[in-house]
């Protein structure tokens, strides 16, 4: 079904960058919260699965999060717009880093990444009227030796908390890049060109 240029689309994501993407490319959305009561389970267990692929993880997770937003949708009765979700892991050697649980944690992500290549990948998925559609991105990127001290200050910023291997590109671990080979937008949280292509084919016009 073709929706009218114009029309609106739920964002099954808390995060500000998301959120500041989709206003990038124009689009009108409003913002669909799984959980709304802190004491109640996660909607979705974001726990990888043993021996799973990190490509197969994310668009596990972002296939979840999407049909579970058209639920919520048809549950609560409010208007049926497609429903947008994402998920971002980062990857070194194979490895899944997910979002540190502490700052000891995060440390240690960040020193396993000093001086070496990894990728990020960030699937994205569209479910309107059943139909669920998804995308992948994947980006290498490469960091350069962090010091110490410099880690000890970036955890103190705050900026590593409940980011994915516990940096983010858009903010001040710019200064740790040396390059990157694929989607930036994918690397902040959701790749704006496979965004921009399941959108058009559900009938939103990006622009």
């Amino acid at each position: 079904m073709t929706i009218s240029a114009g029309s609106s689309i739920y964002l099954a994501s808390r995060s500000p960058r998301r959120r500041e993407l989709l206003k990038q490319i124009g689009i009108r959305y409003h913002i669909l919260l799984m959980r709304e009561i802190r004491s109640r389970p996660a909607d979705v267990d974001e726990t990888p699965a043993p021996g799973e692929l990190p490509a197969d993880y994310v668009y596990r997770i972002t296939h979840t999060k999407a049909e579970t937003g058209w639920l919520r949708l048809k549950q609560r009765g409010i208007p049926l717009l497609p429903v947008l979700a994402a998920d971002t892991t980062v990857v070194l050697d194979g490895r899944i880093l997910g979002k540190p649980q502490d700052a000891g944690h995060a440390e240690a992500m960040l020193r396993a990444l000093s001086g070496q290549e990894h990728q990020v990948y960030t699937a994205v998925g569209l479910t309107f009227q059943e139909q669920t559609r998804l995308r992948l991105s994947m980006t290498t990127v490469r960091f350069r030796d962090i010091s110490p001290r410099e880690i000890e200050a970036y955890i103190a910023s705050g900026e590593s908390h409940d980011k994915a291997g516990a940096y983010a590109i858009q903010g001040k671990a710019a200064a740790f890049i040396i390059s990157i080979s694929g989607s930036y937008s994918g690397v902040v949280g959701l790749p704006l060109f496979e965004t921009a292509q399941l959108l058009e084919e559900t009938g939103i016009t990006v622009f």
